[in-house]
């Protein structure tokens, strides 16, 4: 039940945050939005309010938003064609289509902003472990001996050793280390060692050979300030997704870790259980996944739609929309494809870890 009840959160928040997006600009621009639907196929529930019809379809997968005038060939009243979306110029339609997916990029931002204001927790540079035989246990390092700087660099949290350590090429570095009251400093180098990063490649980095401890502290940052970091936040996922789809589409990571709805509700299930924090951190991470995927140059996406009106702006003239016709049947084709490989898998991970 709490599986079902986070995937629905979670998807629930993402296609409403997605389809507001549009819908929200379209009004702004008094384009007139005949519908707006959470969900696709057969609406379940539906009503009206002014202009617009609210419902809620059978199929939860996705949602859409119909304006006047979106369909090549519909009829338009020569009194609406004003309000009509295919009779606005091609920047506010572009920004239409865009306002979707980056809604969901806004949203992510301001979840981590949330997350940054209430507190999160960060381990403390305490030693809990030393592996005999490496760097740090031939300087003499301890348990409980708690590490200040690194070069002159202020150490605050665990997380601070990671980004100067494994980058440092083997270099002696100078460690100030605290140990029950007693300030010193020690002449470390690194042991260069391989491992696999997070896309299965073999890199490279140095190590000397410590553990944490596992004492932490939360640690709450001001309103503005959590902001920043929040869009901060969004833009480090953001790199991460892009260089996976590249590694994906490079064949570094196999094409089996594609996953779906299914996935995404076994993920989100396992986060609810650990907390609403580690559940809305896990939204913000889809949230950032769905935006940019939809910014892809793929027909029937946000993305392709943007692309089709870039090439419309450079020839200066509307698309025949016969050929119109056979780019979007080649990217639904497309869509369809990923969604049977995404199914596919997520069939194959349940049956293999029931056996």
């Amino acid at each position: 039940m709490i599986t079902f009840l986070a995937f629905l959160f979670v998807l629930g928040a993402l296609i409403l945050v997605h389809e507001l997006g549009h819908f929200a600009l379209a009004k702004a621009l008094r384009i007139k939005v005949l519908t707006f639907s959470f969900g696709f196929g057969p609406k379940i529930l539906k009503g009206r309010r002014g202009e617009t019809e609210y419902a809620l379809s059978l199929l939860p997968l996705g949602g859409y938003v119909k304006m006047l005038g979106e369909e090549p060939d519909e009829e338009i009243p020569h009194e609406e064609r004003d309000r009509s979306f295919t009779h606005r110029p091609l920047w506010q339609r572009a920004l239409v289509v865009a306002a979707g997916p980056f809604s969901n990029l806004l949203f992510s931002s301001l979840i981590f902003a949330l997350l940054l204001y209430a507190g999160v927790p960060r381990l403390l540079p305490v030693i809990g472990g030393v592996v005999k035989g490496y760097p740090a246990h031939q300087a003499g390092l301890r348990e409980g001996d708690r590490i200040l700087s690194i070069d002159g660099q202020r150490i605050l949290y665990w997380e601070d050793l990671l980004e100067i350590i494994p980058k440092s090429g083997g270099r002696p570095l100078r460690f100030v280390i605290e140990r029950q009251g007693r300030v010193f400093s020690l002449l470390i180098a690194p042991r260069a060692a391989r491992a696999k990063n997070i896309f299965g490649e073999e890199v490279q980095f140095y190590q000397i050979g410590v553990t944490p401890r596992g004492d932490a502290t939360t640690v709450r940052h001001p309103p503005l300030e959590s902001i920043g970091l929040g869009f901060k936040q969004t833009l480090a996922v953001s790199e991460l997704v892009i260089a996976s789809i590249y590694k994906i589409l490079k064949g570094v990571i196999s094409a089996k870790a594609v996953g779906g709805p299914i996935m995404i509700a076994q993920l989100a299930g396992k986060e609810a259980r650990k907390g609403i924090q580690r559940l809305l951190s896990f939204t913000a991470i889809v949230s950032v996944n769905l935006g940019l995927l939809n910014l892809f140059p793929i027909p029937i996406l946000d993305g392709g739609h943007l692309a089709l009106f870039g090439l419309q702006a450079i020839i200066r003239r509307p698309l025949d929309p016969r050929k119109l016709e056979v780019v979007q049947k080649i990217g639904l084709m497309l869509i369809v494809a990923i969604m049977l490989l995404a199914f596919y898998n997520d069939i194959l991970r349940i049956w293999g870890t029931g056996r």
